[in-house]
């Protein structure tokens, strides 16, 4: 019987350690797919607004019935995130927390602008479904025209100076945070930056 059990225990303990060594060698394997499998932007479409390019400037009122100034070089030195969505765009109803979220994670640095255009009083009831009603939401056609939107959701960040650091079409939260990175590392998308990264270790 003693014989049987220390079988049992030395068979335990190389299972133990074969399996020990599978998962290092998994997590390794990770690290390299994710080397290779460079994280997703927002999607500059042709028409969108280009970095570096100066944000059209505007006053507008918002639903709550304040102005807020879009555009424009700004003496507190803070930068704008222009929002556009719209309560039809089942993609804006999933981002909409994730909006949220960042408006308050960002607010050192950071004014988030909701946009849209339409019947004000659909946009009224959207905004207390979503809880947006502390975001500065706005209803303007001329807005989405000037800041050349084609497709929703689609964010514009202004810098502080009132130029564009980056802009694109937003369908994942990975998207949203990637325009702030982008503004952070000085590039127009991650995929220059990562283009760039690319060059420089060839």
């Amino acid at each position: 019987m003693n014989e049987l059990m220390i079988v049992a225990i030395v068979v335990l303990y190389i299972a133990v350690i074969a399996l020990a060594i599978a998962v290092v060698a998994l997590g390794r394997q990770i690290g390299v797919l994710l080397e290779r499998v460079a994280p997703a932007g927002a999607l500059m479409t042709g028409k969108s607004l280009n970095p570096g390019e100066t944000a059209p400037e505007m006053d507008l009122y918002t639903l709550q019935g304040d102005v807020v100034h879009v555009g424009g070089v700004r003496e507190d030195q803070r930068s704008s995130l222009v929002f556009f969505l719209s309560p039809s765009c089942p993609m804006c109803d999933v981002l909409a927390p994730a909006v949220r979220s960042l408006a308050h994670d960002e607010r050192a640095w950071l004014d988030v602008i909701l946009a849209s255009d339409g019947d004000e009083a659909d946009h009224e009831g959207y905004v207390q479904r979503k809880k947006l009603s502390d975001l500065p939401y706005v209803v303007s056609r001329e807005l989405g025209l000037r800041f050349r939107v084609g497709q929703l959701p689609h964010a514009v960040l202004v810098s502080s100076d009132g130029t564009v650091a980056a802009a694109g079409l937003i369908n994942s939260r990975e998207h949203l945070d990637s325009l702030i990175e982008a503004k952070q590392r000085g590039v127009a998308s991650l995929q220059e930056y990562l283009e760039r990264k690319t060059q420089q270790s060839a």
